[in-house]
């Protein structure tokens, strides 16, 4: 953290070296500021010391980018196995490569591509966990999430186009393609967008990427943010090391002056510069004309190629893809076990070992001492249960214990991952698993279970999207100040990194006494303690003791109906019985402004509300708060 000054503008702020990006050929410098914004300054104007501090960190991240370059050339090179079907289509081959982990099928339209989601070591016992790579180490920007395999599989396969075509506008991953997967490694592993959900910060330049460009998204699925090129000691520099989801394949290191069967040569025999995408078409080729007795000029295949610095593989969707809340789809879900953590300044992930089947550590250095999660899957399916060992530095241990059905599955997030994130789930309600009703997904395969209903309520987790109060400490107590027991205000709030294109903010604060009874409807049940809308999307706080009927800019705003007196008020919680009641508060960033029609004129209710944004989510952030009543 230090002071960095824009001496042509005189602006001075404090804050840390987040990434550097080169932009119609001048150098931007990204500063995160400690409350977490970005400020972006010219390279060429920042004071003397600050822009000598800028360039060191730039050419440190430029060794990483050239040592994992370099890394992935020198590995040893076998070659990738024929596809297992003769009638196979050649887009299986390098996916068939990392058999048995990862197995495809087809139809005229699709390559169904399964696996668990981690980079396994192909040829190797079912069931076992042996990696090609360690996940995870060198990660300096942590959100407390941790690989576990995902179940790509059936339903819920990953798809490629078998014939991909060019679309009349491309799509830029700069501008968009901020949530979900954009491609697919041979390994099986999901492939994110190098630029988080936020829509400027670069994973690897900020330091959130393993030493194999890879981290854990909030539903701890490991994916990719940069070309996998270790992948070339199994394939190969022929072949293909991934799949973009628009059906182009994504290709090594290009250099447009390589020559022929050099590493760097392109080997579609392309020789054209990479356009903006990081594609261009292969050497055309002869085929038959039309009437078949003689041959004309083929164009070559199109594809992406891999590079050193941004965009790293390809830099969007040069093919035709279906875009829905800012994610190609279809695509898979991940499947979360556990609540996402939360980023932990000043962790630095130092090592992650196998230590049994389904079994494995991870370390990591907090303050200058070393902390262990260790963590392990037993049973199968519904009844598996996914158990957590945290050990301190003085050796003391606690366990957490999740099971496979404490969450409902949601897509893989986004953008990430932060974001996928990289896991959020775009807003339901279009059909089967969220996907477009004409374009229905394969049918489950014996055996296999289809996907869950879609949830009633928008919840679209957006990577360093929080929602943060003042009055809550870090043990989440909420002060009696703000329930029945106290001078029953609202609670202080505050929301940071909301995604890029929020419109709106609307605010919801609600809790769950206890477990549905068996004939309640989705939704009933809940006490509902505040519902705001038509929040402004420049408010990033809500001061205490807010009130409709004040001179503030909150009597400007929606003013929803609680379940407490059906007023469109704060109602203070007021649970009963004794021990910790669990509350929880939750800020949703919207594209456009909420139009409601409440049933009742006193006020729309919560249900009403998520129901009228469920289509215009693009991330939420919830607080938990507890709060017990004092004994009597």
């Amino acid at each position: 953290m230090r002071t960095w000054t824009n001496t042509k503008t005189g602006e001075v702020v404090r804050g840390a070296f987040l990434a550097a990006r080169s932009i119609e050929g001048a150098i931007k410098v990204s500063i995160e500021r400690e409350n977490g914004d970005v400020v972006v300054f010219p390279l060429a104007e920042l004071a003397a010391a600050d822009k000598a501090e800028a360039e060191k960190r730039i050419a440190e991240v430029k060794v990483i980018n050239d040592r994992l370059a370099a890394a992935a050339e020198a590995q040893p090179v076998r070659p990738v196995q024929p596809p297992s079907k003769p009638d196979a289509p050649p887009q299986a081959g390098p996916f068939n490569a990392f058999a048995p982990f990862v197995s495809t099928r087809w139809d005229e339209r699709w390559l169904y591509v399964e696996s668990d989601g981690l980079p396994h070591v192909p040829g190797g016992k079912p069931g076992t966990y042996v990696f090609s790579h360690p996940m995870m180490v060198g990660i300096k920007a942590w959100q407390q999430q941790v690989p576990l395999p995902q179940a790509y599989i059936g339903e819920n396969a990953w798809r490629i186009p078998l014939k991909p075509e060019f679309a009349d506008k491309p799509v830029s991953a700069k501008d968009q393609l901020f949530r979900g997967a954009i491609a697919l490694a041979a390994n099986g592993v999901p492939i994110f967008n190098p630029i988080k959900n936020d829509g400027k910060t670069d994973t690897f330049l900020a330091g959130e990427l393993d030493e194999f460009g890879g981290h854990c998204g909030r539903a701890d699925d490991y994916h990719y943010h940069i070309a996998p090129l270790q992948l070339q000691k199994v394939l190969g520099k022929k072949v293909p090391v991934a799949y973009a989801l628009d059906g182009f394949p994504i290709y090594g290191l290009f250099d447009p002056t390589a020559k022929v069967g050099e590493d760097k040569a392109c080997p579609l025999g392309g020789t054209d510069k990479l356009d903006e995408l990081n594609g261009h078409l292969g050497a055309p080729t002869k085929g038959p004309g039309p009437d078949n007795s003689s041959t004309v000029a083929v164009p070559g295949l199109y594809h992406y190629h891999a590079t050193a610095a941004y965009p790293y593989l390809n830099g969007g969707m040069r093919g035709k893809v279906t875009v829905k809340d800012d994610q190609i789809d279809p695509q898979p879900r991940a499947n979360p076990v556990r609540e996402a953590g939360k980023p932990l300044r000043g962790a630095s992930i130092t090592g992650f070992k196998t230590l049994g089947d389904r079994s494995w550590a991870l370390e990591y250095v907090l303050g200058g001492k070393k902390h262990t999660w260790n963590y392990r899957i037993e049973g199968e399916g519904k009844e598996a249960k996914y158990i957590f060992e945290f050990v301190e530095p003085d050796g003391t241990k606690k366990s957490e214990t999740y099971t496979a059905g404490s969450r409902r599955d949601r897509e893989p997030p986004p953008r990430g991952d932060n974001p996928p994130v990289d896991g959020q789930r775009p807003p339901r309600g279009r059909g089967r698993d969220g996907q477009p009703g004409d374009r229905p997904p394969p049918p489950p395969r014996e055996g296999e279970q289809a996907p869950q209903p879609a949830a009633p309520a928008p919840k679209v987790e957006a990577s360093g999207f929080t929602l943060t109060s003042p009055a809550v400490g870090v043990n989440g107590k909420l002060p009696a100040e703000y329930t029945c027991d106290g001078a029953s205000i609202s609670p202080p709030l505050a929301w940071a990194k909301p995604p890029a294109g929020t419109k709106s903010f609307a605010v919801t604060m609600h809790h769950i006494p206890g477990p549905p009874r068996p004939d309640d409807r989705p939704g009933e049940d809940k006490h509902v303690y505040l519902v705001l809308y038509n929040i402004p999307a420049t408010t990033t706080s809500l001061d205490k003791a807010i009130k409709k009927a004040s001179e503030g800019p909150e009597s400007t705003w929606g003013w929803g109906v609680n379940t407490v007196n059906r007023r469109a008020e704060y109602a203070p919680p007021c649970s009963k019985g004794p021990g910790d009641k669990k509350y929880t508060l939750t800020v949703y960033a919207l594209s456009k402004e909420p139009t409601i029609a409440p049933a009742d004129k006193r006020g729309a209710t919560m249900d009403e509300l998520l129901a009228a944004i469920k289509d215009t989510t693009l991330g939420t952030a919830t607080l938990d708060v507890t709060y017990a009543r004092p004994s009597k």
